[in-house]
């Protein structure tokens, strides 16, 4: 296609194009050569690493070739030359800076990895240490806890798991009695709801001899014989309410048991005496055991009371174990954070600059061709010496970029102190100006 607009031209000037023919062949070969090397990954690989450098040697060919054309038109040749010169220095430092910094990218990313992966695992193994001493951290603080003085949690909620334990059996026991009788006066079977009405009522009946309990051992303690003779009545209504309806049951299906292994019937005074016996002997173990450390803070509850504890030094109280597998990376991960943005920007750099510099590089080609001057100055070491807006634009206006970095500070602190070192001077002056004026006045 190149040749056909060569062919295009006068025979008198086609030996003018002589220096830019041969570049189309060499563009194509090696953009060819690059785009299909190697196979699978490695032409991957070659497209990643070896395309744009490819690219910028054939754009600074191209500015080269054209710029030749410009010599004999430019009046000072001999910079212009140099300018050339050092282009393609420039082309070849940003090609090798590019393959530099793909490579130091690589191994950050490795290095960042690496350390992400110990973070995981570091994670993984506290929290593995921590499903498995969280128990005996637990038992060590709820141990160093209960033994101070406090509300008996243990007793209260034994208590209460009796209590129901209870109640869910007499419920069994009396289950098909009530669902019987229910019928009888309604003529529905709704024999579920009256499971949990029963089993209810039966865990208040419970509780409430235990109460009762409570009662009869505080008129006892306090040696009130008045309400220790009256809470005992109470005691014996309450205690012929449950062998009657309760603990009779019991003994009745013990009955045929007894029976087929003594041949002895028992009557109603003898059934009523063994469910009585039963009935005291629990009430005893259970109370002794746990009941009446737990009863009294069950009514303290159900009173809204406050129990009397002994207040220990908030210093001395142990302290829930809290988990530690996770606080500390996440607040190690707080206090990094900044490193974390550091790091984000580096990485930014490190993938952005080599390519920003190749791209910068193939503009200051058309530059020097255009101006005779540069509109970036390389290498790149901060992705801010790229966000210059207005470097390119004052380049082809025929000015100098503004400098960037510290040589612009330097050149700021250079006025101002070239400056300050003008304003002392021409006061010295004046000073001297003076002073002489003063001397021929007397004279």
């Amino acid at each position: 296609m190149f040749d056909a607009v060569i062919a295009t031209l006068p025979e008198q000037v086609q030996w003018v194009a002589l220096l830019i023919s041969w570049i189309p062949d060499v563009q194509a070969s090696l953009v060819s050569l690059v785009w299909y090397l190697g196979s699978g990954f490695g032409t991957l690989l070659s497209r990643v690493l070896l395309l744009l450098p490819a690219l910028l040697v054939v754009v600074a060919i191209w500015c080269t070739m054209l710029a030749f054309y410009t010599v004999p038109f430019r009046s000072h040749r001999r910079e212009f030359l140099t300018a050339l010169v050092m282009l393609w220095w420039e082309v070849g430092r940003s090609i090798w800076l590019f393959w530099v910094g793909f490579v130091r990218f690589l191994w950050m990313l490795v290095g960042w990895s690496w350390g992400l992966l110990k973070l995981s695992i570091s994670l993984f193994v506290k929290a593995i240490r921590y499903v498995f001493l969280t128990p005996f951290a637990f038992m060590d603080w709820l141990g160093r806890k209960y033994f101070k003085p406090g509300v008996p949690w243990f007793a209260f909620l034994l208590t209460i798991a009796w209590c129901a334990l209870e109640s869910l059996i007499f419920t069994y026991a009396l289950l098909p009695l009530v669902t019987e009788v229910f019928y009888d006066l309604s003529g529905v079977e709704a024999r579920n709801a009256i499971a949990s009405i029963l089993f209810f009522f039966l865990f208040a009946v419970i509780t409430g001899s235990y109460a009762m309990v409570q009662a009869l051992a505080d008129a006892m303690d306090q040696k009130d014989y008045k309400a220790l003779v009256q809470l005992t009545i109470v005691e014996i209504s309450v205690m012929f309410f449950e062998v009657i309806f309760l603990y009779r049951e019991l003994i009745d299906a013990l009955t045929p048991w007894i029976a087929s292994s003594t041949g002895v019937r028992l009557g109603f005074l003898s059934t009523l005496a063994f469910a009585s016996v039963g009935w005291i002997g629990i009430r005893a173990m259970t109370w002794f055991f746990f009941a009446r450390y737990g009863t009294p803070a069950l009514l303290a509850i159900v009173a809204r009371q406050t129990l009397g504890v002994e207040t220990s030094p908030e210093e001395h109280r142990p302290q829930a174990p809290e988990p530690d597998w996770w606080r500390g990376p996440i607040n190690a991960l707080k206090a990094e954070h900044e490193w974390f943005r550091a790091s984000a920007r580096e990485l930014l750099e490190l993938l952005s600059l080599p390519v920003l510099q190749l791209l910068a590089t193939a503009i200051n080609c058309a530059t020097t061709v255009i101006t005779s001057r540069a509109a970036f100055k390389l290498p790149f070491t901060k992705l801010d010496e790229v966000m210059m807006q207005d470097a390119l634009a004052q380049v082809l206006r025929g000015r100098r970029p503004p400098p960037s970095g510290i040589e612009s500070d330097c050149g700021r602190r250079g006025n101002a102190l070239l400056t300050a070192c003008q304003r002392l001077c021409a006061r010295r002056n004046g000073a001297a100006a003076a002073d002489g004026a003063v001397h021929r006045h007397r004279c």
